[in-house]
């Protein structure tokens, strides 16, 4: 993190990334001093409610956060930055979003946890949008214009007041992952099954070390202790009840003990009652240490990629079988009326061979079990996100695949990917090719 006496005294001239959290409530115009490098300003964390006019002084500004302040209305100035792609303003009081507020090149927006009940038509007037963030707000319906977003593959609507998914929504030839949970459109999750888990008493939990922490919670080791029964070891999921990107985690949860029993999911063996402080959490089996994540999130650069370290391969047999057993666990979380929402290679865990577990149920929603044709779209939605990782494998086998196996593979990840989303196979189909091999 950098200081503002650094920044006046000119020890940062030069840099490309500025973060600065200091109780800000002006914005330091010696920040314009770095006019000819600054690329990303890290602004979070601050008191700011404005920011100046002639901020396209900046004019190398592409990525700009300014989450957890004080605007009340997106500010008009950001849509005169010429080079600016991302804009997160997270966690504000926003309740006006003007039409000149949205720059000429927006490739991803971040509005998650505001106040805002419209959104204007220039959204859909921005042909590079790629990633669309508008969980935890007020929004009733979403503009017409963004129907023209073809290349739009992410967007989050989850816990908004959305009473239906508009047609054109489920037409959008990249949309790839989708999150509408908490809606009052949504399908409810089935009461029985979240009963039917087990109730695990917090006195029966003793927290060891943590294992990993993310934006819906806190994962710890720990081991449980039953009466008349040897401990067990466990993963302990403890939930931070604050609004992610994605949407609710209290909605992930339901998720999660709603799935029920695959081979390709993490095991959730009860749901935490009796925390001191009410929090919700979930126990799970625990993952051996073998398993790792097969890739890194999406970076500001890849925007909607995950991110693969340079060495990762595999033989044609252990991408196969991760490849299968994801559309597995999709098929199967299909059938009990479950989009995952962030079918990702950063979501999935594997072993050297081959073995997989899909996780992270942030961004999972509800849809009616009857084959409609709304439930069809929103599965074939998904199916565009397993081809995006499907090709990834794909372009990371260096042995065991004939040039023929690699044409049906490759025919099979554009088949997922066509750009008419009823026109692609059903995981059913999906896993029945994949079982060929």
């Amino acid at each position: 993190m950098d200081t503002l006496a650094q920044l006046r005294a000119g020890q940062l001239s030069g840099i490309t990334r500025l973060d600065l959290a200091c109780g800000l409530t002006e914005f330091p115009r010696e920040i314009f001093d770095l006019a000819d490098t600054l690329e990303v300003l890290n602004l979070s964390g601050n008191a700011l409610t404005r920011l100046p006019d002639d901020l396209h002084r900046l004019r190398r500004l592409r990525v700009l956060f300014c989450s957890d302040n004080r605007f009340t209305e997106l500010p008009a100035c950001l849509g005169q930055c010429a080079a600016l792609t991302m804009v997160g303003f997270k966690a504000n009081r926003i309740a006006t979003v003007p039409g000149a507020a949205l720059p000429p090149l927006l490739r991803w927006l971040i509005l998650t946890d505001n106040h805002i009940s419209e959104l204007p038509t220039e959204l859909g007037e921005r042909p590079h949008l790629q990633k669309l963030m508008l969980a935890g707000n007020r929004l009733q319906r979403l503009p017409d214009s963004l129907r023209q977003c073809h290349r739009l593959e992410l967007i989050r609507i989850a816990a908004n007041r959305l009473t239906e998914l508009p047609e054109w929504l489920l037409t959008l030839p990249s949309l790839a992952w989708l999150a509408y949970a908490g809606n009052p459109l949504e399908t409810e999750a089935d009461a029985a099954a979240l009963e039917s888990v087990e109730s695990i008493p917090w006195s029966a939990l003793r927290l060891e070390q943590q294992l990993g922490e993310g934006a819906s919670g806190v994962i710890h080791r720990a081991t449980r202790e039953r009466s008349g029964q040897p401990a067990t070891q466990v993963a302990v999921k403890l939930y931070k009840g604050e609004m992610t990107s994605d949407g609710s985690p209290l909605h992930e949860m339901n998720a999660c003990i709603t799935a029920g029993l695959h081979p390709n999911l993490i095991r959730i063996e009860g749901r935490i009652v009796g925390h001191p402080q009410a929090r919700a959490g979930l126990v799970m089996e625990l993952i051996d240490p073998v398993y790792r994540n097969l890739a890194g999130l999406p970076s500001l650069e890849s925007c909607s990629r995950d991110v693969y370290a340079s060495d990762t391969r595999f033989s044609a047999g252990v991408a196969l079988r991760i490849a299968s057993g994801i559309a597995s666990a999709a098929e199967h979380l299909h059938r009990q009326g479950i989009t995952h929402g962030d079918l990702y290679g950063h979501n999935i865990l594997w072993d050297e061979q081959g073995g997989s577990l899909l996780g992270d149920f942030g961004a999972a929603s509800f849809h009616a079990t009857a084959d409609t044709v709304e439930s069809r779209a929103l599965q074939r939605i998904e199916v565009r996100a397993f081809g995006i990782l499907l090709g990834e494998l794909l372009v990371r086998i260096e042995s065991g695949l004939s040039d023929e196996g690699r044409g049906r593979l490759g025919d099979l990840q554009r088949r997922c990917c066509e750009p008419q989303v009823l026109a692609r196979p059903g995981f059913d189909e999906i896993v029945r090719e994949l079982k060929s091999w």
